[in-house]
């Protein structure tokens, strides 16, 4: 049963409303004007130095982990080093914006106008980005749906996993600066490598030391707390607070309770230093285990005390909310910030890894209904079946957790990226569904291309159906093409096309990261960063893949091909001009071609006729990308991941052949187009197999929506397993479901007040129905709500 003291922190993390901190900006501003002429790297780490040393420090209510961003439970930061116009433009509507609402004062718009914004005018990323990208690349890149990088030229990149078990839980912060130390005597000030290596080490201890200052402020607040506490039991817990932060993260932690305070210490320092999307926890049941153990063991804790614990680092990483453009948005609704948490799989030896805190993890999410941390489960053949049960039972909830994936199919994508077995058996998930492993550098969300766009260019003479905008490359008028062969041919042109753009902004968002935001506090979470003295921009971990170009529309795309090949050159029920002219008028007077259209076979049921189109396009995705190198030599790398991406880039784009009408929302992941799969779950999963999944590194994602009868008996959970294990037999890597009912997702939408807890599967992450836009609520409500297996 939830405790008290959860379930009104639970309460307080529902009903509060986002609001944006001007604190990080303000203090990060001030220190940059001290340290003009310095090097980029050692000007922030004092900037991060300096936060912690004066960022509000607040303990709410009864909290037992403690740490905080700002003033508010429910709290945003600004990074003006990466992008402050986008906040300018925005921040005066920032309650009314349609996605992700923040609450933001006028005073606080006042003074972030006079005080902040003047000062980063024409230092930031973004307006270096936007200067040097190139006019053709920005017409596609820039704010179109069409490609989109923009989450890596107005934010930072996150994407890392800290490395618990070799380096923080083993050396503390203090232990770090200890070892940069060691490293800074060994240098010569001759080498102009070594000169540049000073500097790291330098950052490292600065932060380092930030860290620990930021902790004993949290001692030193829970101590004039406890001074006036009248309730004995909170004094005592006041006091042991103030214990473990004087003691921890400077120092390796002893017990359970310090190990999950210096986890979520970890996440603080992460949040301050860039504001990362997808700062991962990783194989959590892993590397705690050994401390609740302990601590069982000894009568130190039990295993209710340990649980409350997990449950209350639930709630610190879902108040924290990322701070990102309307745009931005658009592509990550629902305030997510994909800080993902990985349970069961194999071990560094290959045994099954599962333990009791694989199994309190999945309790926890079933309890607390929080959106953080992105639950995800490692599963094998030899999982214990009570794992496989835990897991089904929580699907059953309704949640969208946990993510599900193949450890089998995790671990070969790791081995064909160059990984070692031993790392490759210890993946973790990033993100929305990344195999991870805790040395690695890697931007897993690059950019987003809109495959259906280039279908559309290929059939429009490289113009946009909706704006009549010449995006695309020329072409010839559709009408000329003689035979299938010909639309794809134009079709893989358009595609290259766009591949080439998503290199070109890329690279250069690359370029300016290196220059201007080197990444101290998070390097020194990295062993191989230390060991190299190499920052995580310079690719100091052990790994260092090339960054994920994230597919959308890869259904909607085969679907119209499919059509175009059987209606128009096999069977000629109708012409090209035809079809054409049905798309342009978005199918108004064309209902009845528009059916037969719908009628040709859909990838998601098990047809070869178009699951075989969709083979030969992710084929060629994974080798027209991966043949390019980023700015450190490594060759980029694919994805058919799943975020709301599907939403925005649909939006621009015309009606479709295979019957979808303009600007609905196309395909995310590997998943069949909303709807289509008519079929039952299982042949939809057959045709997302088919596909090549283990040469796309950056993951794949097959979303599925259930009917809740179908698993709210044991026995419909015990049959939901088997089709789990039936699926990853056949090479799939991942897959989720929605158990909810249409009905109560209706209720959700009229009666928002009474659903605030109501979580659903997204994409590649669950959140708060009521936080979605309408359009995402009915993306949603609009998957085929499949009825048997």
């Amino acid at each position: 049963m939830i405790t008290e003291r959860i379930e009104s922190s639970r309460q307080n993390y529902i009903n509060a409303k986002p609001a944006i901190s001007y604190e990080r900006a303000r203090i990060w501003t001030e220190s940059h004007k001290k340290t003009e002429g310095e090097s980029v790297v050692i000007r922030r780490a004092k900037a991060f130095r300096d936060t912690c040393e004066q960022i509000n420090v607040t303990i709410f209510g009864e909290e037992l982990i403690v740490g905080s961003i700002g003033e508010f439970r429910k709290c945003g930061i600004l990074t003006p080093e990466f992008s402050w116009t986008w906040v300018d433009r925005e921040m005066d509507n920032f309650d009314e914006r349609v996605q992700d609402p923040y609450v933001m004062t006028d005073e606080q718009r006042t003074f972030v106008r006079k005080k902040i914004f003047p000062y980063w005018k024409g230092k930031s990323l973004e307006e270096a980005f936007l200067a040097q990208l190139p006019e053709k690349t920005a017409k596609v890149a820039v704010d179109t749906g069409i490609v989109d990088n923009d989450s890596k030229w107005r934010q930072a990149v996150g994407e890392m996993t800290p490395d618990y078990q070799d380096v923080l839980f083993k050396k503390g912060f203090g232990g770090i600066i200890k070892e940069a130390k060691e490293h800074i005597i060994k240098l010569s000030l001759t080498s102009a490598e070594d000169m540049k290596k000073k500097d790291f080490y330098n950052s490292i201890i600065i932060t380092s030391e930030g860290m620990i200052t930021l902790a004993n402020r949290y001692g030193q607040k829970a101590t004039e707390m406890a001074d006036i506490e009248n309730n004995p039991i909170r004094k005592g817990e006041l006091l042991k607070i103030a214990d473990i932060c004087g003691r921890i993260p400077e120092n390796p932690p002893d017990t359970f309770y310090e190990a999950i305070q210096f986890v979520w210490f970890t996440q603080v320092g992460g949040i301050i230093s860039e504001n990362p999307l997808a700062l991962n926890i990783g194989r959590f049941d892993q590397f705690m285990y050994p401390y609740y153990k302990s601590d069982v063991d000894k009568g130190i804790i039990t295993k209710d005390e340990a649980q409350e614990l997990i449950e209350a680092l639930w709630i610190k990483l879902s108040e924290w909310v990322w701070t990102i453009s309307a745009n931005t948005a658009e592509f990550f609704a629902g305030y997510n910030q994909f800080q993902n948490l990985t349970v069961g799989g194999k071990t560094r030896e290959g045994k099954d890894a599962t333990n009791d805190l694989s199994y309190m993890c999945l309790k926890a999410t079933e309890r607390v209904k929080t959106h953080q941390p992105g639950l995800s489960v490692r599963v094998h053949q030899d999982s214990p079946r009570s794992f496989l049960d835990a897991v089904t039972h929580l699907v059953s909830k309704g949640t969208g957790f946990p993510a599900i994936h193949n450890d089998t199919a995790g671990y070969q994508m790791l081995i064909n990226a160059g990984y070692e077995p031993e790392d490759a058996r210890d993946w973790n998930n990033c993100g929305c569904v990344v195999p991870h492993f805790r040395k690695t550098g890697e931007w897993t969300s690059a950019v987003n291309i809109n495959f259906t766009a280039a279908l559309e260019f290929a059939l429009n003479q490289g113009e946009s159906r909706i704006t009549g905008e010449k995006i695309g490359m020329d072409e010839d008028k559709p009408t000329t093409f003689q035979s299938y062969e010909e639309v794809e041919k134009a079709f893989y042109k358009q595609f290259d096309n766009l591949i080439e753009h998503s290199i070109i902004a890329t690279l250069l968002a690359q370029k300016l990261h290196k220059e201007m935001v080197p990444r101290p506090f998070l390097s020194s979470c990295i062993e191989e960063c230390m060991i190299k003295g190499k920052d995580l921009v310079d690719a100091g971990a052990k790994y260092n893949l090339g960054p994920v170009l994230t597919g959308i529309g890869l259904a909607v795309t085969s679907n119209s091909l499919a059509v175009i090949k059987k209606l128009v050159f096999e069977d000629k029920m109708t012409t090209m001009e035809t079809l054409i002219k049905a798309l342009d008028a978005n199918w108004e007077g064309y209902e009845k071609l528009r059916q037969l259209a719908v009628s040709v076979p859909k990838y998601g049921n098990n047809v070869d006729y178009v699951d075989d189109i969709a083979i030969k396009i992710a084929n060629y995705y994974y080798k027209q990308g991966h043949k390019y190198k980023d700015i450190n030599g490594n060759n980029f790398n694919t994805a058919f991941m799943g975020i709301s991406n599907y939403l925005p880039t649909g939006k621009v784009v015309g009606a479709t052949p295979c019957g979808r009408k303009a600007k609905e929302p196309l395909s995310e992941g590997v998943s069949p187009f909303a709807g289509s799969d008519t079929s039952t779950p299982l042949e939809a999963m057959r045709s997302a197999a088919k596909l090549n999944q283990d040469v796309h590194s950056g993951g794949t994602l097959l979303n599925l929506r259930l009917n809740e009868d179908l698993v709210n008996t044991k026995r419909g959970q015990s049959n939901l397993g088997f089709m789990i294990q039936s699926f990853f037999a056949l090479g799939a890597f991942h897959v989720q479901f929605n158990t909810i009912s249409t009905d109560t997702l209706r209720k959700a939408q009229n009666n928002p007040q009474d659903y605030k807890d109501l979580l659903v599967r997204v994409a590649g992450y669950s959140t708060q129905f009521v936080n979605l836009s309408k359009s995402m609520q009915e993306a949603i409500i609009a998957r085929t709500a499949h009825e048997n297996y």
